[in-house]
């Protein structure tokens, strides 16, 4: 039988692997490119609005990881608060949290290049993506962003720096058990009130009916917050908002997508 030598040695040789697996999920996948981990262990834990994803990068990808990330991309880590004005030339700055691909950021971007836009997401194929895409366009306006949006606007934020928030399709979380990770919650609005100027338009699209009634709900409730209609209900999809792949799927499914303007008072 197994003696406390050898469980013992078990027991080493699992720590080890553990380790082994830590270390790897902490090396960015890419020299130069985006952290696996940006804040790492400096911030604490809570409860994430998002799952981080690494899945397959495409040659395409990488490439403009390599060479594009040390000039437009830049890591959420939380420890220095970030200069807006010199980091988009003086621009006027929104703040997109999920970008998915990057098609419809790519487009505002071209079709705005007045505004800056700082856009957040953890999807490394997506992040390289929008790199590639501002590129070709020939776009100087964008600023992609790796890691938690939290922790971007809590930390690394200035009081009235943005003139904007976007949040397009987030995850519905549609599990009853999982709603307390929607982004669009009281808490997330008392944190980013401060950070936008009177006036800012906050923005928000899904085609997940109980969340857009949610999303309407707390941005009513707030009292920093008031709705651009009306009539105190949805908002017709602006003109600068393009139709995402992710919004044709659902509409190709039947669901109904909703707008949500708000400005901040």
């Amino acid at each position: 039988m197994p003696g406390a030598a050898d469980a013992d040695d078990a027991a080493a040789r699992r720590a080890a692997s553990f380790e082994r697996q830590r270390r790897l999920r902490q090396e960015p996948r890419f020299p130069g490119g985006p952290a696996a981990d940006p804040a790492g262990s400096h911030h604490e834990r809570r409860i994430r609005s998002f799952q981080p994803r690494r899945s397959r990068v495409t040659t395409g990808q990488e490439d403009a990881l390599q060479r594009l990330w040390p000039t437009w991309g830049l890591d959420i880590d939380g420890r220095g608060v970030l200069d807006l004005r010199t980091l988009f030339d003086g621009l006027p700055v929104v703040l997109e949290i999920g970008f998915g691909m990057g098609e419809a950021t790519a487009q505002m971007a071209a079709d705005d290049p007045t505004t800056g836009i700082l856009a957040v997401d953890v999807h490394t194929p997506g992040q390289g993506n929008l790199l590639g895409l501002a590129e070709r366009a020939g776009v100087s306006n964008v600023r992609v962003a790796n890691g938690d949006a939290i922790i971007l606007i809590r930390e690394m934020l200035e009081p009235a720096a943005l003139d904007g928030l976007r949040v397009y399709f987030p995850d519905p979380w549609p599990k009853k058990r999982h709603h307390k990770r929607r982004l669009i919650q009281p808490e997330f609005l008392d944190l980013v009130a401060p950070r936008l100027k009177p006036g800012a338009v906050v923005h928000c699209a899904t085609d997940w009916e109980p969340y857009a009634e949610q999303m309407l709900d707390v941005l009513t409730a707030h009292p920093l917050f008031e709705n651009t209609q009306a009539d105190g209900g949805y908002a017709p999809r602006p003109a600068f908002r393009p139709l995402t792949r992710f919004e044709g799927q659902g509409l190709d499914k039947g669901h109904v997508v909703h707008d949500v303007l708000f400005t901040r008072r």
